[in-house]
């Protein structure tokens, strides 16, 4: 079976003791491709070189919403959902980005997030809108991350000129899941459908041939309280095929092909 996570940040410190471990159990479950994604100056450096150590991992370099503000934000770090960066100059590691065109798989992540930081709309759509232009100057797909802010990052990227769009764990309600459907951009969904009703109704929406896989790792498991790795793609595979009433082969390899076509 030809699996593939389109979306994890293996470079954080919860694999900094089994990180070689982690990457031969993917490959024992047949991930055949993790695509690792920056967020800030010294991530983006760190998937780069993962990509070189590890011959299934790829990377996307992109700017979280977050970190682009050079806040801190004490709600995240009780959370553990953000790594907290230095500040730095926005401009110029998207001009750092543009120079890796060569070497990276797309623009990512970024997006905008309003359940914590719904104080610094404007801020951030200004950084977003920086990083959409730079996926369409570069010509890459871009993995957006929409918390809170999902018809927003809809419109926004409607205002574009982008086609190559996979919104990375979408959490929007169903008329914004159609609409952005109905612009043809992808959905990557993570492996905590085991245990979220919300990403199933999302499968149910959208053509399989918009959907992909992803686990986020380490966050969104789908059991309970553990760390998330790419091995456990396979739980999204399971449910996508139950949902869609596919067998589990015919969607990894339906999946795998919109992967083939997202990043060709």
């Amino acid at each position: 079976m030809n699996l593939v996570d389109v979306h994890c940040h293996l470079n954080h410190e919860k694999f900094n003791e089994d990180r070689d471990k982690v990457v031969e159990r993917a490959k024992k479950a047949g991930v055949k491709v993790i695509i690792t994604s920056g967020v800030n100056v010294p991530t983006n450096r760190e998937v780069l070189e993962l990509t070189k150590k590890y011959d299934i991992v790829k990377c996307t370099l992109g700017i979280y919403p977050i970190d682009a503000l050079n806040i801190k934000i004490d709600a995240l770090d009780e959370v553990g959902l953000a790594r907290q960066a230095e500040p730095f100059d926005v401009d110029k590691e998207l001009e750092f980005i543009k120079s890796k065109k060569d070497e990276i798989m797309g623009i990512g992540e970024c997006g905008m997030d309003f359940k914590y930081l719904k104080d610094y709309e404007k801020q951030q759509k200004e950084t977003f809108q920086k990083c959409i232009d730079c996926a369409e100057k570069i010509k890459k797909p871009i993995i957006v991350h929409t918390r809170s802010a999902e018809l927003e990052c809809v419109e926004m990227l409607e205002s574009s000129k982008l086609k190559k769009v996979i919104l990375h764990s979408f959490g929007g309600r169903k008329s914004v899941i159609r609409r952005a459907a109905d612009n043809g951009w992808s959905f990557s969904v993570p492996a905590v459908i085991a245990r979220l009703q919300h990403f199933e109704t999302l499968v149910s929406l959208v053509n399989i041939n918009q959907l992909l896989t992803e686990t986020d790792a380490p966050w969104l498991s789908p059991v309970k309280f553990e760390r998330n790795e790419p091995a456990n793609i396979i739980w999204s595979i399971r449910k996508i095929a139950e949902v869609k009433k596919f067998n589990e082969q015919e969607t990894a390899d339906s999946i795998f092909l919109n992967y083939q076509r997202m990043f060709g």
